[in-house]
């Protein structure tokens, strides 16, 4: 085994030399370190700001309040037809013949299709033959009547004979009506194995063929009117208010005028939209089509006080208010003050507003990401702007 003392005195030492070599390398280190940090200080010293930054330059519309809002509004409806039916055959069976398909204009009271009614027909035959049946017996019925009376006149018989044959001739009578009842009823069911169109208009769709198999009430055809139209539009109620029933309007559609006569206004408030519905009948129906967009325009005055600026000038507020910043002169230059508004009308790019605006303001218009409440601004009057805006 080996002597750990021994191994001990084996391991090197560090000598007293390489000490001192070390802390020459580590103060040339250090005096290096301080010259080059010296040698990139400034001259004048830390640079401290002393100035007030400049004034940020914003480009402002001047306010000019109008006492009130004159509108064009344009109100928008669908035209409808006045009546639109899904008809089908009231009984189910094999469909026969269809003598109408999409788009086909047809004329009241034509027959549209018929079902296989031979069965039908079967039965009304067999009908008939019992009323001549019932008839028959009915006749004899009532010759037997007159044939115990005759023989109680002469004492031959008991009056209960002639009641007899009175009750016989009466069943007679009731098997008459029953038969007829029931072969008008077959011939009911076969008028309505035939559809025929209710009012004349067009075909929009069909949804059987010949052959199929129809379920009672299932709709085959959809007739839609075409001879009378209307359109409903929805007006504020003061302005619907102002129109007058049996006046003739003219609407526009996307091919041209539209006369339409004022039928009648609903009077109740549509809660979700706001608006009364106003029903307008169309004089010429060859002029538009069902299902277009017809536009009423009306004039409307605003009785609000405000101004119409850039919508670049708004910015979202609170409790459905708008902000905007106006630049204001104050003792030591101009800074910028925000101001709630209310948007009242608002027309593509540009929004008519009322609210904390007086006249003369100085409207900041753009760049408002770069603004806060407070800071100083150089103002630039905006002539573009103001033109637009004043138009």
């Amino acid at each position: 085994m080996s002597d750990p003392y021994v191994e001990e005195q084996r391991m090197p030492r560090p000598s007293f030399l390489k000490g001192v070599l070390f802390l020459i390398v580590l103060a040339l280190a250090v005096t290096g370190l301080a010259a080059f940090v010296l040698s990139q200080r400034s001259s004048e010293g830390p640079l401290v700001i002393s100035e007030a930054p400049a004034p940020l330059s914003v480009d402002v519309i001047e306010a000019h309040l109008q006492p009130s809002l004159d509108l064009d509004e344009k109100f928008s409806g669908l035209v409808a037809a006045k009546r639109t039916s899904q008809l089908g055959f009231q009984s189910g069976g094999r469909i026969a013949a269809l003598n109408a398909d999409v788009g086909d204009r047809v004329t009241g009271g034509q027959t549209l299709a018929v079902l296989d009614t031979r069965s039908l027909r079967s039965q009304l035959l067999s009908a008939e033959a019992q009323v001549a049946e019932a008839v028959a017996n009915h006749s004899l019925a009532m010759s037997t009547v007159e044939r115990q009376q005759t023989l109680l006149n002469k004492g031959h018989v008991a009056p209960q004979r002639l009641d007899e044959a009175v009750a016989q001739a009466s069943t007679a009578q009731a098997r008459i009506d029953a038969a007829r009842a029931q072969a008008e009823s077959l011939r009911v069911q076969i008028d309505l194995s035939r559809i025929a169109a209710p009012f004349a208009g067009v075909i929009t769709e069909r949804s059987y063929d010949e052959g199929a198999i129809a379920a009672p009430g299932a709709p085959v055809f959809e007739l839609v009117e075409t001879g009378a139209l209307e359109a409903r539009i929805g007006l504020p109620s003061t302005l619907a208010a102002e129109l007058e029933t049996g006046e003739t309007y003219t609407l526009s559609g996307d091919r041209g005028p539209v006369d339409a006569r004022l039928r009648s206004v609903t009077g109740v408030i549509n809660a979700g939209r706001r608006t009364v519905t106003s029903v307008f009948d169309i004089l010429d129906p060859a002029a538009v089509s069902v299902g277009a967009v017809v536009r009423l325009q009306m004039a409307r005055e605003v009785n609000e006080p405000g101004l119409w600026i850039p919508v670049s000038a708004l910015s979202e507020g609170q409790r459905g208010l708008w902000s905007l910043y106006i630049a204001k002169q104050e003792s030591d230059g101009w800074r910028v003050r925000p101001g709630l508004v209310e948007i009242i009308q608002s027309e593509g790019d540009r929004a008519y507003v009322r609210g904390a605006v007086s006249d003369g303001d100085r409207i900041i218009v753009d760049g408002l990401q770069r603004i806060a409440p407070g800071q100083r601004v150089s103002p630039r009057l905006d002539q573009t702007a103001a033109a637009a805006d004043e138009g």
